[in-house]
């Protein structure tokens, strides 16, 4: 957790302008683990929640205008104007290449219940409402939650609420995240999707607010930043093998 040199996706090597996008230290490979959320909201997640993040039993919950009064940061991943939390202590942005049709990245992200399929640490997604993702759409889904110095293992529920949606070009979703013994009362998931040439350049930036987690945001980084360059390095691969097959 000391390491702070500025850190860009191992999955971006082929792009000679990718710049490093870090929105707080990395932490060391020896210290990395699963995603414990929520983005989405949302947590997001991924989410989280993106990453993770988890909600409470129902899912109507008013999120609020996080961005209000605060000018967004340069290099902030945003969909229509709407960025993460600016005053979150806990966030992080990363990016990568993929090699595949903007289409079929789109089709796998934005389809929730195909998550587990492709996805390792989302063990269930469902929406909780039909028709095509858009804006206050509601899906809810679990991923596991390592034990922590203060926290024990546990699965985290997560109730995603879509905030912003623009067809093949972004997504924000966000949402508390709720397990046994922990809590992250607000996760904010944005993505953004690039045509640049020969594939797609993913951007995606995640905030987590709560009084239990800021109590030690260095740990709780441990636990977001591996949890979205593992979502990116998915849906990589996943992406990757559909454009060749």
């Amino acid at each position: 957790m000391t390491d702070t040199r500025p850190y860009a996706s191992p999955n971006t090597p082929d792009l000679p302008n990718s710049q490093p996008l870090t929105g707080s230290p990395r932490p060391s490979r020896r210290q990395a683990k699963p995603r414990a959320a929520l983005g989405a909201l949302l947590l997001t997640a991924a989410g989280l929640l993106g990453t993770a993040t988890a909600a409470p039993a129902h899912a109507t919950t008013a999120v609020r205008d996080e961005t209000a009064g605060h000018a967004t940061p340069p290099g902030a991943v945003t969909c229509q104007g709407k960025g993460i939390d600016p005053t979150a202590k806990i966030h992080y942005r990363t990016e990568t290449f993929i090699k595949a049709p903007l289409s079929t990245i789109w089709k796998l992200h934005t389809d929730v219940e195909g998550w587990p399929s492709w996805q390792a640490s989302v063990t269930s997604a469902k929406r909780l409402d039909p028709g095509p993702l858009r804006m206050g759409s509601q899906f809810r889904w679990t991923t596991p939650a390592p034990p922590t110095p203060t926290t024990p293992a546990t699965t985290l529920v997560i109730t995603s609420s879509v905030q912003q949606i623009q067809h093949n070009r972004c997504i924000r979703w966000s949402g508390p995240a709720l397990g046994d013994g922990l809590r992250i009362d607000e996760g904010i998931h944005v993505w953004n999707f690039v045509k640049v040439k020969g594939g797609v350049l993913v951007r995606t930036e995640e905030s987590w607010t709560g009084k239990q987690i800021e109590a030690d945001p260095a740990t709780s980084l441990t636990y977001l930043a591996p949890g979205l360059d593992a979502w990116l390095a998915d849906l990589k691969t996943t992406a990757e093998a559909h454009h060749r097959s």
